[in-house]
């Protein structure tokens, strides 16, 4: 199967992440990660999708950031740890939903076992 990027994810991203961060707070690179292992090796995101999208989830108060206080003896810039808030608890909640409805619509029309 090719790899999915670009607009198979239009949509579904911020639910994705909402989903990476139910697993724990962490930075974007490790949402990043989460991500692809999940998607097993098949997900393609770019730093470029991500952290906008994770700008638009924080706006939204779907989840908090906050900025790492100590280094924890690694070299590098600070960085900035995300967590679900139970706005965004509820948000992803309403994507699985939706995303069972879409899945199940689009396989009726495509002809594909849901």
């Amino acid at each position: 199967m090719n790899e999915i990027t670009g607009d198979k994810l239009r949509g579904h991203l911020e639910t994705m992440i909402l989903s990476s961060l139910e697993k724990g707070e962490t930075h974007g690179l490790e949402i990043l990660r989460r991500l692809e292992l999940a998607g097993c090796g098949l997900l393609r995101l770019k730093e470029g999708s991500l952290y906008p999208a994770l700008y638009r989830l924080e706006a939204q108060g779907l989840v908090q950031a906050v900025w790492e206080e100590e280094m924890h003896g690694r070299r590098g810039a600070r960085r900035r740890f995300y967590r679900l808030t139970s706005k965004g608890k509820r948000a992803l909640n309403k994507g699985r939903a939706d995303w069972v409805v879409f899945a199940r619509t689009m396989s009726g029309i495509l002809g594909a076992p849901a």
